[in-house]
């Protein structure tokens, strides 16, 4: 039996101008970001989210994959959105958010970029402190071999949800419970790749960070901000939420922050009812 595909498409009946192109984390899935597509959705978005090359199936698949996959698939992919709509946005966590800035780089004319917990840095108070080691295996036939367990506090801040994060994991699909040092090793020739080319980015963006981001701080979205070229830039840091923002406690405001930024750069925002004009009036009140 084929194994269930992992990929959403939220798509209106009648024709929507404009998409949104989700990227997932490193050893996660589209699951991840499932809320976050409704959510755009229901703000008048089209979205699309696969699951990167290597994620989702079998753990081996992931050792077997390098950036240059995901980058690739990642580009057809929005390629393919660039013909049928008239406006195309991007939108990643960690692993998707750095996927997210390397194809700006590239393609300028990408509407607008949502950068979620930004990994170009493993440097979060998770890492284990023996981690300063780590170049040493990765450069090596080692990195095949050796995984980082994931831990406690699995990038959730919320204690119910880590729950079910942690369960979910033992199935190897929607996400793993470690990380293949091939697996970094690679992200982290991406994050490099990125980091280097950085400065081509004139997107309009919002970087969404927490400030106790488990797995990569608040380092990577400083570097990202102070050396972007983009015109339209905005930075939010989060107080209740570790790297899974997409998730965790302050999901519906990364939400809600998320459609009001690209709204603002859309030229389809469609008419807001007399009803929800009166219920932001009264909210402000």
């Amino acid at each position: 039996m084929p194994e269930q595909s992992l990929d959403f498409k939220f798509i209106h009946e009648t024709r929507c101008k404009r998409a949104v192109l989700l990227f997932h984390g490193m050893t996660g899935s589209p699951f991840e970001m499932k809320k976050m597509g409704r959510a755009l959705h229901e703000a008048n978005f089209d979205v699309y989210c696969y699951c990167l090359p290597g994620h989702g199936t079998s753990p081996i698949n992931i050792k077997t994959v390098t950036w240059k996959h995901w980058y690739d698939e990642s580009v057809q992919h929005y390629k393919e959105l660039t013909q049928n709509y008239d406006e195309v946005y991007l939108g990643g966590l960690c692993l998707g958010a750095v996927l997210s800035l390397a194809i700006a780089e590239e393609f300028p004319e990408v509407r607008g970029i949502l950068s979620l917990s930004t990994t170009l840095f493993l440097d979060g108070w998770t890492i284990p402190w023996y981690n300063i080691f780590m170049p040493l295996g990765l450069h090596t036939i080692l990195r095949y071999y050796y995984s980082f367990p994931e831990r406690e506090p699995y990038g959730l801040k919320n204690e119910v949800l880590r729950k079910k994060i942690a369960a979910l994991q033992k199935r190897n699909t929607e996400a793993l419970d470690n990380y293949p040092m091939s697996c970094i090793y690679e992200l982290l020739k991406l994050s490099k790749h990125t980091r280097k080319n950085i400065a081509k980015v004139t997107s309009p963006i919002l970087l969404m960070h927490a400030k106790r981001d488990d797995l990569t701080s608040t380092k990577s979205a400083n570097f990202v901000f102070n050396n972007i070229s983009s015109e339209n830039k905005k930075y939010i840091e989060l107080e209740n939420s570790y790297h899974l923002i997409v998730m965790d406690n302050e999901r519906d405001f990364v939400f809600e922050k998320s459609i009001e930024f690209l709204n603002s750069l859309s030229d389809f925002v469609p008419e807001i009812k007399e009803k929800e004009l009166l219920t932001v009036g009264e909210y402000n009140a």
